[in-house]
């Protein structure tokens, strides 16, 4: 019997049948109510020494940003996740609805709304260091992101690539790509098969 997290599991199910195949050093992300990851590296699941490789959620990338509930400070998840999109976007001016989260925000950006954008700009730029950090640890190919916020399409995707390109300089990392999941919520499951089938 062997044990994944959901993280390693979405990762390893995108990169077995979704949008990682052919990958062989893979970052897999979940961007919804927090941040979570898994990593693939050279065609296998990195589990690490706790099981707990790939929780890229808590990669610093501003030393002097917000707490997290983690204890640290600036984590990427206190930038990037859904609930912190909306957070910023509220204190910065966009007048949303009581209980507007992430899908309200996606929708006021689509519709122009200068706040929602930015906020999208912010968690791109947050998402794309912290990318580009892994990268340069692990020397990956691909990152693949899934979940609720990776739903708003290009108003992730556009930003986020672009800003990967001013963090990702190293050579190694020129062909490091960033894509859309393929398997929603079924990224997981498909994942757990196949950890299980390869144990």
């Amino acid at each position: 019997m062997r044990l994944g997290g959901d993280g390693v599991c979405m990762a390893l199910g995108e990169h077995w049948l979704g949008a990682g195949r052919g990958a062989r050093f893979l970052l897999g992300l979940v961007v919804s109510t927090g941040v979570g990851g898994g990593l693939v590296l050279d065609g296998a699941p990195c589990l690490g020494r706790t099981g707990n490789a790939g929780h890229v959620g808590h990669v610093v990338v501003d030393p002097d940003g917000s707490p997290c509930p983690c204890g640290g400070r600036g984590c990427v998840e206190t930038i990037a996740s859904g609930p912190s999109l909306a957070r910023w976007a509220r204190a910065n001016g966009w007048s949303a609805p009581p209980g507007a989260g992430a899908k309200e925000l996606a929708e006021a950006a689509g519709a122009g709304d200068p706040v929602a954008l930015r906020a999208f700009r912010r968690g791109a730029a947050a998402l794309a260091a912290m990318i580009a950090s892994v990268g340069a640890v692990c020397d990956l190919d691909l990152a693949v992101i899934g979940g609720g916020v990776a739903k708003s399409g290009r108003l992730l995707f556009e930003p986020l690539r672009a800003a990967l390109a001013d963090h990702a300089r190293l050579d190694f990392l020129a062909g490091l790509r960033v894509v859309p999941a393929e398997l929603g919520g079924a990224a997981g499951l498909v994942g757990a098969a196949r950890l299980a089938a390869i144990a």
